[in-house]
């Protein structure tokens, strides 16, 4: 239900310019999704909209243009967090060990990021490896991997 509830946020806010919660609330009782305006406000956050002024002088909903950087370094400092247990660099390869399931979705956000040098992963279920294009840049990422774990 919170899935399709944000997306039919954004298509709405795609379509038309909403200025306030009340009148988001209502265009989704028009598509037939009864929320609140509570569940709307954390749906805003999470989305990450803002309010940008329009060329008539109104501001309306809109994504934010920062989400996407925002998501990745968030999702991977959780995923580092919460799922890394350990790593290591062996010449130009970093290996990262998670949690069991978890190296995918290491593999993944660090794909999604614009990390330099970084020429790609390939992960099992709680194993990646981060193949970077020097022993150099495998080193130093290794180290921000430490500081972000500290």
């Amino acid at each position: 239900m919170k899935s399709k509830r944000q997306q039919e946020i954004l298509n709405i806010i795609a379509l038309r310019e909403v200025e306030t919660q009340e009148q988001l609330l209502e265009c989704l009782r028009e598509r037939g999704i009864t929320t609140t305006q509570a569940t709307v406000s954390r749906d805003i956050k999470q989305l990450h909209l803002v309010k940008e002024l329009t060329a008539g002088g109104i501001y309306k909903y809109a994504v934010s243009q920062r989400k996407t950087a925002m998501d990745f370094a968030g999702r991977l400092r959780t995923i580092f967090r919460e799922g890394v247990t350990s790593f290591d660099v062996a010449q130009n390869i970093v290996v990262l060990k998670t949690m069991p399931g978890l190296a995918n979705a290491a593999g993944a956000a660090m794909d999604g990021m614009d990390i330099p040098d970084l020429v790609g992963s390939l992960a099992g279920d709680d194993t990646a490896i981060l193949i970077m294009r020097t022993n150099e840049a495998a080193t130093e990422f290794c180290e921000e991997i430490r500081e972000m774990l500290a």
